[in-house]
């Protein structure tokens, strides 16, 4: 794939998964290194298109850093993964065709069933044998970084390390930015594409970050458009995604220690 990371030390496993919720069951996949050690976890929220080949690339790539990496279903209300069938490459006809059907239930994921599933993925995570005991950390992209930060957020002694990728940050003018940050306690990364956020509204969010005393960096990453990171759409940037593991990877590094 362009616009990989340095070389991940590990190969890696990879395993399909079925994660108990109050709600229901959710289809999940995990990566993790194949030498029989347990390692700390990552929660990763991909986007709303789901469970597909690039998704599961890019935990293995991660999990080759030395995590576990857990990536849920979200929108397994509605079905069984994959919810869509998607193209391999999805351009900008199929991901409209693709958002007319997803969006209904996006705007439908409200704030409770949000935590009620961060307790049930991270119960799970920690669960897990290859897993380590220890704080962990949580990524999302698109949609799936509001789901990160409001996970952080919720769980502020477990979760040490925050990351989100071309994504909201608050679902809606009705929640207060300051508030939802107040509850955090990771360190934070935030890489927005720069279709989707002003300079203004950039400082506008660092400022908030600022307030709320947490680490972080919130960044532009030039030339990009929503989706970046994502290599089978018409968004993708091999740049934008170099970038991203330059961020990501290190973050988590620094928060989460390997034993």
């Amino acid at each position: 794939m362009e616009g990989r990371s340095t070389i991940p030390p590990f190969a890696t496993n990879l395993s399909n998964l079925r994660i108990p919720t109050p709600d229901g069951t959710a289809d999940a996949f995990a990566a993790f290194p194949d030498d029989g050690a347990r390692h700390p976890g990552v929660l990763l929220y991909g986007d709303a298109f789901g469970d597909r080949p690039v998704l599961r690339s890019m935990a293995a790539e991660l999990a080759g850093h030395g995590y576990y990496v857990l990536v849920p279903d979200f929108l397994y209300r509605h079905g069984p993964a994959p919810l869509l069938d998607l193209p391999e490459f999805i351009d900008e006809k199929a991901r409209h065709t693709a958002l007319e059907k997803l969006m209904p239930l996006l705007h439908g994921h409200s704030g409770e069933r949000i935590l009620r599933d961060a307790d049930a993925f991270l119960d799970f995570l920690t669960e897990q044998p290859e897993a380590a005991d220890g704080p962990v950390g949580v990524l999302g992209y698109c949609f799936g970084g509001l789901l990160a930060v409001r996970t952080a957020a919720a769980r502020p002694g477990q979760v040490a390390a925050l990351a989100g990728f071309h994504c909201p940050v608050v679902p809606d003018a009705s929640e207060s930015l300051h508030d939802l940050l107040s509850w955090i306690s990771a360190e934070v990364y935030l890489g927005h594409a720069a279709s989707d956020l002003t300079p203004e509204a950039l400082d506008e969010l660092n400022g908030a970050l600022d307030g709320a005393g947490l680490r972080h960096l919130s960044e532009i990453h030039p030339d990009t458009v929503h989706g970046f990171t994502m290599a089978d759409t018409d968004a993708f940037s091999a740049d934008g995604l170099r970038r991203h593991w330059e961020r990501l990877v290190p973050l988590l590094d620094r928060n989460l220690p390997q034993k």
